[in-house]
Formats: structure tokens, C-alpha cells, sequence
């Protein structure tokens, strides 16, 4: 099959955000586009607003003043639904709802000829479930874009269980005509990028519910050390805590309340009580003062006193000695059964998922045992949380902060949490990850490329999952399993395949 011919119309019903930005994205193509909403004065705006964005564009120097002019004029408003009749695609994008989408897109499949393609622009309801309530669901999928539309290169095409090959080849090709990257994903809760992203926002969460730490300290502990844009608390107050809720309580209540999908409390609360981020002034973070999310305090800077001795091989901290030779410290070797670096009166072990007082109980020698968490990339990393167990002495808190700050890194000193807090948040999503090729929703290509363009990941949390190695990865989730006794913490069987045949993840789940 091949891309819709650009002087094939384009109808798009619901002009709120997704609705308008898809009309510009199908009109900057080279569409005749139709917009249609139920409110009139919505596709009015839309149309204004469109307007006004081309014209900064071409005040920006982005577009020049013809080109936007004629974007402008391919869009058309529609004051009947029925008016949508010549279009060769529809792609819907009103509100989530299961029975209002059935109803409007029924009246649109009566309206349009019966090769026209009908696209759904959800984020989280079943493509085979909406195309069921058709007459010709063969010709029925999803074409999830992402906010906002114009800028955002990903575009999910989603397969219902009746969907055909030609209908999904075309919108493949037509996105990528359009400019898009398309990933291909089946009908299945959240589809990928909904799916894959639940545990960054859930673990981040469970760790403010712990105690483990506040909002501005996981924050700056998921970027700085991770690589992240913004953490989950930044990042949940831009979205909307409400919009974020609904789709965890869709994904959740779709997977037959899977664990690892569960909504948190804390969310909850908040969302009771209207603070639902920046749209209402107050979230997480407090936006009233028009300052923003508030930055972490870390460690007080201390010296580094006596020398640094690496014992064993430290595994996914190695990075650590090369930026510790680079800052000019001098570092001493030796051989020993529990990795990790001696530093004043500290011991400090890179987190296999146990909490730091686990790991010294299990090592009596090692009594002021501080756990590090992982980091993605120590030559461009910024910060890195660690640990204290429960015995450990003041001054061991402070050694091993003076290890991570002789290194050019913030120390954030965290609760005693198990699996700290990054690679808690990468274990729990590579796992998702896996599950999602394993339960036929994509290939790993296809979930890493989406969790990259569709979130802005540092990379995809498969291709994450290779470079620690899937036995990092799989030990991780074993230990927090065991510590919580949950089967939120399982890890899928991809990745435990994977570790038992000391193979890539991406390897041992390609088809």
C-alpha cells in the first residue's frame, strides 16, 4: 500500500487540541482538510488559532508567509457532521469516551464513502472495541498522536482485532508522508507509550508515599542522573494530575487491576482537592509565585579525606572511577566478594535492589554500608542519590557524599529505600517494556523508538535494559520483589529468559 494522495480530503472531528493540531500537521501535508465539532465556537477557535501560531511561525522564520497561507486555506470548517462526507481518512479526536466515540462515528461511517479509513486519536480505549460497534470494522484503527501534534514525531497506529493489513499499511505510509515516525501497536490497554510510561510516574510516587524522598529531590535524581527532561513530579504537573489519573485508572482497570498499573493515593488526594499542577496553579509544586518547581537541596559539599579503594568489579557504577580519575583522584584496587567502593569510614555499594541495611546485615564487616544508585551516563550524569542502612554512622553519610562530589556530581541523600530511586523506576519500566513485546502489543524496536519520541526518554528502556544486562536488571526486581513481597515487582519473562541466556533483551524478543 501507499500514502493517501495529498489531494485526498482529510476530515477531523473534535477541534479541541489534539483535533486542531492533527488538522495542521494533515492541511501541512498538502490535505483539504475538514474540521468538525459539535461546538461551533470550538472550530471557530481552532481555525483562529491555527492562524495565529502560522503567523509566529513565519515571524519565528520557520515557515515562510506563502506556505502558511495556503496550510491556512486547506483547512475547512464543517458546520454538519454529515459535511465531512468526500473525506478518504477521519480521524477522530473527542472526548474518551467508549459510547460517544460509537455514536459519532457511526453517523460518520454513514456519511463517507466504503473505502474511507476511520482513525481513532485515543490514547487509552480499545481500537477492537470501538470498531466493533461499526458496520465495516476492517476499515477501523488507531492513529494516536501526541501533544502537541505539530511538533511531536510519533504517531502510534493502532491494530484492532478486525483491522485489515491494507487499512493499517496505509496509515503507516501516510504518517510517514506526513512526517511522522509510526510505530505499529496492537489494541491493547494504553497501546505503547500509555502502557510502557506507568511505572515512571507509579514508582516515583510510591517513593514520595515511602518517604523515601520528596518531589524536588526524585526529580532532580531522574534527570540529573537519569538523563530525563523532567522527573515524574515536573512532569505530572505539566500533563495534569487528572488527565494522568484517568489513564492509569484506564490501564489499571484494563489489565484486570495488573499491580503494576495501580493509581496512588497521594494522586488521588490531590486530584480530590482541585490541585491538579500547573493548570490550576498547584500540584505537586506550588506554581503561584510564577518561580516553578522549587530545586533540590543536595549534600552539603564536604572534603574527601584518605584515599578511595575500588573493590571488585562495580558493575553498573564502573563509570564512577573513570570520572573520579578524570577529577584527578587517586583511586587503590583490590580484589573482594561484595563490590563497591571504601572511602573514609564509608562502604558503598552500587544497588542490586536491596535496601543498604540488607546489604550490611549480610556483610557484618561492612557496617556503614550506602548504597548508589544507578546512574545512565557518569561522564554527562549531574547528581546521584545514595543511601545510608540504618547502621551506618554520620560520618559514612558524609564520606560517601564527598565520594560523589569529588566526582562532580550532587549527592542526594535519600531514604533507605530498596532499589533507591533511578534504577527502581528503569527496572520496573524495562519490565513493562518486556511484557508489552512478550504480550504482542510491539516489537522491541517499535517500544523503544515510541517510549523515545512519544516521552522524550533518554533511550528506550529495552535498549536501557541491555546495557546494565538483563541479570542487573532481572537481580533488581528480584530483590524488591522479595523485600515487598509484591507482584508488582515480578520480572517479566522476557527479561528473565534473557538473563538465564546471558543475552540482549531486544535478541531474545525479536520475532
Amino acid at each position: 500500500m501507499a500514502a493517501l494522495d495529498p489531494s485526498a480530503v482529510v476530515a477531523v472531528i473534535g477541534a479541541g487540541t489534539m483535533g486542531r493540531g492533527i488538522a495542521r500537521v494533515a492541511a501541512g501535508a498538502g490535505h483539504p482538510v475538514l474540521i468538525y465539532d459539535s461546538y461551533a465556537a470550538a472550530v471557530t477557535d481552532a481555525i483562529d488559532e491555527t492562524r495565529r501560531r502560522l503567523e509566529r511561525d513565519v515571524d519565528r522564520g520557520r515557515l515562510d508567509a506563502a506556505a502558511a497561507g495556503a496550510i491556512a486555506a486547506r483547512i475547512t470548517p464543517c458546520s454538519r457532521l454529515d459535511a465531512v462526507a468526500p473525506a478518504t481518512l477521519v480521524v477522530e479526536a473527542i472526548v474518551e469516551d467508549l459510547g460517544v466515540k460509537i455514536d459519532v462515528l457511526r453517523r460518520v461511517e454513514a456519511a463517507v464513502a466504503d473505502t474511507a479509513i476511520l482513525a481513532s486519536n485515543t490514547s487509552s480505549l480499545s481500537i477492537t472495541a470501538i470498531a466493533a460497534g461499526l458496520s465495516r470494522p476492517g476499515m477501523v484503527a488507531g492513529m494516536h498522536f501526541f501533544n502537541p501534534a505539530p511538533l511531536m514525531p510519533l504517531v502510534e497506529v493502532v491494530v484492532g482485532a478486525e483491522s485489515s493489513e491494507a487499512t493499517i499499511e496505509t496509515l503507516l505510509d501516510t504518517a510517514r508522508a506526513w512526517g511522522k515516525t509510526p510505530v505499529r501497536a496492537a489494541s491493547t490497554p494504553g497501546f505503547i507509550v500509555n502502557r510502557v510510561a506507568r511505572p515512571f510516574y507509579g514508582e516515583g510516587l510510591r517513593l514520595l508515599q515511602e518517604g523515601v524522598a520528596d518531589p524536588a529531590t526524585i526529580d532532580a535524581v531522574v534527570t540529573g542522573a537519569g538523563g530525563f527532561r523532567m522527573g515524574p513530579f515536573t512532569l505530572l504537573d505539566l500533563v495534569g494530575l487528572d488527565v494522568n489519573l484517568d489513564v492509569s485508572t484506564s490501564v489499571y482497570t484494563q489489565t484486570y487491576h495488573d499491580p503494576r498499573f495501580a493509581p496512588n493515593v497521594i494522586q488521588r488526594s490531590l486530584v480530590d482537592a482541585g490541585r491538579l499542577g500547573r493548570k490550576s496553579g498547584h500540584g505537586f509544586y506550588d506554581y503561584s509565585s510564577g518561580d516553578g518547581p522549587p530545586a533540590a537541596a543536595p549534600h552539603e559539599a564536604v572534603p574527601l579525606e584518605g584515599p578511595v579503594t575500588v573493590v571488585g568489579e562495580p558493575g553498573h557504577a564502573a563509570g564512577l572511577v573513570d570520572r573520579l580519575a578524570a577529577a584527578g583522584v587517586g583511586v587503590e584496587r583490590r580484589d573482594g566478594e561484595e563490590a563497591g567502593f571504601g572511602v573514609g569510614d564509608a562502604f558503598v555499594v552500587p544497588t542490586d535492589g536491596r535496601p543498604a541495611t540488607a546489604v550490611a546485615a549480610a556483610a557484618p564487616s561492612h557496617r556503614n554500608v550506602v548504597t548508589l544508585d544507578l546512574v545512565r551516563d557518569w561522564e554527562s550524569a549531574t547528581a546521584c542519590a545514595i543511601a545510608p542502612a540504618a547502621q551506618a554512622a554520620p560520618a559514612a553519610v558524609s564520606a560517601a557524599a564527598a565520594l560523589i562530589q569529588a566526582a562532580g556530581l550532587d549527592a542526594h541523600v535519600v531514604g533507605d529505600g530498596p532499589g533507591l530511586v533511578l534504577m527502581r523506576i528503569v527496572a520496573q519500566l524495562a519490565s513493562v517494556a518486556a511484557d508489552a513485546v512478550t504480550f504482542g502489543v510491539a516489537e522491541p524496536d517499535a517500544v523503544d523508538t515510541a517510549m523515545r519520541l512519544g516521552t522524550n526518554y533518554p533511550e528506550g528502556p529495552l535498549e536501557w535494559a541491555d546495557r546494565l544486562g538483563a541479570v542487573t536488571v532481572v537481580t533488581v526486581l528480584d530483590n524488591l520483589r522479595s523485600f515487598y513481597g509484591e507482584d508488582r515487582y515480578r520480572a517479566a519473562t522476557l527479561l528473565r529468559r534473557a538473563a538465564l541466556a546471558e543475552a540482549p533483551v531486544r535478541t531474545t524478543g525479536a520475532s
